[in-house]
């Protein structure tokens, strides 16, 4: 970052790398699922417990039956559907692909997820079943950072709006002000402005 701090919970952030993100709370799942998300030739059981991992080794080894016992638990929640554990992540369609994605997220036991753009290239019922899981994370009380360039997925998924425009914050709308309207107003003068 070029300036500023991050605060979590009120506690001042200092991140160098995803593994200090993951041990402060925070997940992310990538724009591209595919270049940055999950590793195509491991199985849907690997790319899961991938960022969790030394929860299920001891002494550099890992304990097969316990990592296979939470992601089959945690595939489940997400209703990944694949021929089991074992199948190659690859061999998915887009939105169980991208359901493995979140699910490695989740295994990280987050306070914060970062979700960028996360219903790109997958189809209409799998973006269904990706906002049911969004919701479900702000009920089970995850902060959520959506990050969309989709305006009705903006409009109905957010309680705030924050607008980003030439890499800056050109304004924050309150669940109340959120419109397309307002937001496409916010863009348009900072475009005039330029």
């Amino acid at each position: 970052f070029d300036s500023g701090e991050i605060l979590l919970k009120g506690k001042k952030l200092k991140i160098r790398s995803p593994k200090d993100a993951i041990r402060e709370g925070i997940g992310y799942v990538s724009e591209d699922r595919k270049a940055l998300g999950f590793i195509p030739e491991l199985s849907v059981k690997q790319n899961i417990s991938l960022s969790s991992i030394l929860n299920y080794s001891k002494t550099g080894f890992i304990d097969e039956k316990k990592e296979e016992k939470a992601s089959s638990k945690i595939a489940q929640q997400l209703n990944i559907k694949a021929s089991g554990l074992n199948q190659k992540v690859m061999n998915l369609s887009g939105g169980n692909q991208q359901k493995v994605v979140i699910a490695r997220v989740l295994m990280a036991s987050p306070s914060l997820i970062i979700l960028d753009e996360p219903t790109r290239g997958i189809d209409v019922g799998a973006k269904q079943e990706i906002y049911s899981l969004i919701t479900d994370f702000a009920e089970r009380g995850l902060a959520i950072i959506l990050i969309s360039s989709d305006m009705p997925e903006v409009l109905s998924m957010s309680h705030r709006v924050g607008v980003v425009g030439g890499g800056k914050m050109l304004g924050i709308l309150d669940r109340n002000e959120i419109s397309q309207n307002k937001i496409m107003k916010m863009i348009v003068e900072a475009k005039g402005d330029e």
